[in-house]
C-alpha cells in the first residue's frame, strides 16, 4: 500500500505538474516507505543478535573445546544458518564451516541434513 501511495504522489507530481503541496505529498510517501523499509531491517538485524547470542550459549554446551575457541570466526549470515543443525550434527557441520571457509548461507543450509525448526523468525 506504501508503494501505491508512493506511486499514486509521483503519477500525480508528474501529471499535474509541480506544487508545493504535490512535492510535499510525495517526500511524505517517501518518507513513509524509507521509515516502514528501516523499521523491518532494525528488527532483522536484532533478531539476528538475539540468534547469535542464543548459538553461542548453544555452542558453549555442545562443541568441542577445539572448536568453541574458533566460534569467533564465524560470521553472523554462518551462525544464522547454523542455528538450523540439529544439536547431533552441529560440531560436523560447525567444523566444515570454518575448515573449508564456507560463507554461502544456502549452501551451509543446504549440508544440514536433521533440521531443528526456528518457528520464532520474524
Amino acid at each position: 500500500m506504501l508503494l501505491i501511495n508512493l506511486g499514486f504522489h509521483v503519477y500525480r507530481v508528474i501529471k499535474e505538474g509541480l506544487s508545493i503541496g504535490g512535492i510535499g505529498g510525495t517526500l511524505f510517501a517517501l518518507a513513509l516507505v524509507v521509515g516502514f523499509l528501516s523499521c523491518r531491517l532494525f528488527s532483522l538485524a536484532v533478531q539476528d543478535r538475539v540468534i547469535r547470542l542464543e548459538e553461542q550459549l548453544r555452542y558453549m554446551r555442545l562443541l568441542p573445546a577445539d572448536l568453541q575457541t574458533r566460534v569467533g570466526e564465524l560470521s553472523i549470515g554462518q551462525i544464522v544458518s547454523l542455528r538450523f543443525a540439529s544439536d547431533a550434527e552441529l560440531p560436523v557441520l560447525a567444523r566444515k564451516v570454518l575448515d573449508d571457509k564456507i560463507g554461502n548461507r544456502k549452501a551451509i543450509k543446504q549440508m544440514i541434513q536433521n533440521w531443528r525448526p526456528d518457528h520464532l523468525r520474524a
